[in-house]
């Protein structure tokens, strides 16, 4: 039996990893700048991680919602500690589509409607619903299609504020990233966000913000959403939840009172995902995880932006997009071939940043100027 050939696959195998490190099958030596899309919270192999995994797994890996799983309700605890929301609700799943998936269906449930605002650039999945709510048409097979969605400009408000007028008492749901990953690191404006919000509020439409890859503290606050000082009522996450584990979830508000039955999964919470997803936490509030990505961040897109050859830096926090011109639409596979540096990229020409949250000062130095040699050195903005 053959694989399914549907990905394009750079000739590297990766057969150890330590921090922000990988070493391929002939040893040479690699800077992890991209962590497998953002999954990659806490760095390669961390002992703690590997310890707690180790530990649960010698205890017991897995059983059904069927049974009391303590280590869920610790995981809800904390998760609402380091996030803020204590007293939302935690309902965990595999990953970011069927997070999103979930998110919509409670929507739904919720308000008994049917229609769901997306925007364009937006990424949010690739099963059934999720996809539709992705601006992609190639990936949404006809079985896929619904004329439930509507997509409008990303941060343009006038078109929101239209839109709910005309249709406001048939929208179910407001899904965005706050920060679009795919679509190339484009950042949802605070007054966007906070017209969601007031807009929502007035329809009784349900926020929900997308933070699979632009949360977990990627940008310096837990959700990026919530630098617009607004709450969304769902949050769905994934990807840095379990750094490597299988593990995601939605944290809900208060205001809606689940019943038995409304939702379901067979593997989401299992006992090893949950031993991942708290150890995540653990080293990110015993190491200040949050803060460093801050810090780091704000230190690279303040040297990036020196480099003329660059045309944009967008992102805060550790999801920088670095926008080059086409000339330079080479520099990717330079850095990952010449410069043995893995990053990420957004078409056509964005290069994506999404490294572990505790990426040294040393390490976006070495990135730094193996950067500046393949965009050819040529200066410096003065």
């Amino acid at each position: 039996m053959n694989l399914f050939d549907v990905y394009p696959l750079n000739d590297i195998e990766i057969t150890k990893a330590a921090g922000s490190n990988v070493w391929d099958a002939n040893g040479q030596k690699y800077l992890d700048l991209y962590g497998g899309h953002a999954v990659i919270s806490i760095g390669h192999t961390n002992p703690h991680y590997v310890t707690r995994l180790t530990d649960q797994l010698n205890k017991v890996g897995f059983y059904s919602n069927s049974v009391k799983i303590p280590l869920q309700v610790q995981l809800a605890e904390k998760l609402g500690k380091v996030s803020g929301k204590k007293d939302f609700q935690l309902f965990l799943v595999n990953s970011g589509a069927e997070a999103n998936e979930n998110a919509l269906k409670l929507a739904s449930f919720y308000n008994g409607r049917k229609k769901v605002i997306a925007f364009r650039g937006a990424f949010h999945g690739r099963t059934s619903l999720a996809v539709a709510v992705t601006d992609n048409p190639k990936i949404v097979a006809p079985v896929n299609q619904t004329e439930n969605v509507i997509f409008l400009p990303f941060n343009n408000e006038v078109a929101l504020e239209e839109t709910f007028k005309a249709q406001g008492n048939e929208i179910s749901a407001v899904i965005i990233e706050g920060i679009q990953g795919v679509g190339g690191i484009k950042e949802a404006s605070k007054s966007f966000l906070q017209k969601i919000r007031s807009l929502c509020d007035e329809y009784n439409a349900v926020y929900i913000a997308d933070s699979v890859q632009c949360g977990y503290g990627r940008t310096g606050l837990f959700y990026s959403h919530d630098y617009a000082g607004v709450e969304a009522d769902v949050y769905t996450m994934a990807k840095g939840m379990g750094n490597g584990f299988p593990v995601a979830g939605i944290s809900i508000a208060p205001k809606f009172k689940p019943w038995h039955g409304e939702l379901g999964t067979t593997f989401g919470g299992n006992h090893l995902a949950c031993a991942a997803a708290l150890a995540v936490l653990e080293v990110m509030e015993k190491d200040n995880l949050m803060q460093n990505a801050e810090e780091i961040g704000n230190y690279l897109i303040e040297e990036l932006n020196k480099f003329e050859q660059v045309k944009e830096v967008r992102g805060r926090g550790l999801m920088i997009g670095i926008e080059l011109p086409e000339e330079l639409a080479h520099v990717k596979k330079e850095l990952l071939f010449k410069h043995f540096i893995f990053t990420g990229e957004a078409k056509p020409n964005v290069i994506r940043l999404l490294p572990a949250l505790n990426l040294t000062k040393a390490h976006a130095d070495e990135f730094l100027g193996a950067f500046a040699k393949a965009v050819k050195g040529v200066g410096h903005k003065v």
